[in-house]
């Protein structure tokens, strides 16, 4: 299989994950090229969000679906940040092909992740912004528009306090006094790691969490909280799809999709040894590659 990688478009925390898959593909004989496309069978690519270093992937993601070529998209995890990394076919989050159709119980527990019970534990329903700049969000208005369309849908239903949460590194202008109970709070950073921030303080007086497709809702999830999401979300099996559900949101089982979604992410050892390029690898060949 001739595969082309692009490290050069990373971001900073991609260049060990990078390095752990071509030095897999390598000890397995791939035909590798770094940083260069040789008309390959596959492209893998750090991210959909075409911004600053990852500018140039849009050009090999454009080219790729094109031809009607995979692209492999790797990012940052959200089950255990910077320490486990998604690998998808054709995109992110739900709608990506993540070759885990076949699963079982014994990955979850590697994660050592608690899942909380469903209890709502306040009285905010928080609406989490993300990077309006990705392609994950091609179909959408602009972040500030789809906001407002959230908060005037809430307002059909529930009369409870608004949270505007943006993405931390998606900023946007929204005037509160345009609303009554509602506020914008910028997330703060945790600048000890790279990218974290307060949301599991947040989650402490959270109803129900709305969300396009990122990786707050799971956390909501997971910590017990409801979500209502769109068919992007990884969420979207155990989340609500209509904002007319607010008062009294769904609170489906969690185990089952917890134990699928522990296989989209890896860490950067179980990358070097294989273990999600074997899915990947077998995925491509069945439905992607001719």
């Amino acid at each position: 299989m001739r595969i082309a990688l692009f490290p050069d478009n990373g971001s900073i925390n991609s260049k060990p994950v990078f390095a752990a898959l071509i030095d897999h593909l390598r000890s397995k004989g791939e035909e590798v090229y770094i940083n260069e496309d040789r008309d390959c069978d596959v492209a893998v690519i750090w991210s959909v969000l075409w911004l600053g270093r990852m500018a140039g992937n849009k050009k090999i993601w454009d080219s790729y679906q094109a031809q009607k070529k995979p692209v492999v998209v790797m990012e940052v995890g959200g089950l255990k940040r910077n320490v486990t990394w998604k690998m998808g076919i054709n995109g992110i989050n739900r709608d990506a092909d993540f070759a885990n159709q076949t699963f079982d119980n014994k990955r979850w527990p590697l994660f050592n992740i608690e899942m909380k019970p469903w209890k709502q534990t306040g009285n905010v329903i928080v609406i989490c912004g993300q990077h309006d700049t990705s392609n994950q969000w091609k179909k959408n208005p602009r972040m500030t528009n789809w906001i407002e369309k959230q908060i005037q849908e809430i307002r059909k239903y529930s009369q409870k306090p608004i949270l505007i949460r943006p993405h931390p590194r998606n900023t946007f202008d929204f005037d509160e006094k345009k609303y009554p109970h509602v506020r914008i709070k910028k997330p703060q950073r945790d600048w000890n790691t790279y990218d974290d921030t307060d949301f599991k303080k947040v989650l402490k007086s959270t109803w129900a969490v709305v969300n396009h497709s990122s990786n707050p809702a799971m956390e909501a999830v997971i910590g017990g909280i409801p979500v209502f999401v769109s068919e992007s979300s990884l969420c979207h099996d155990v989340g609500n799809v209509t904002l007319s559900d607010i008062e009294h949101p769904a609170m489906p089982a969690r185990q089952n999709w917890a134990n699928k979604l522990s296989y989209t992410e890896w860490t950067t050892q179980e990358i070097r040894d294989g273990l999600p390029w074997a899915r990947i690898r077998k995925r491509l060949e069945e439905k992607y590659i001719k």
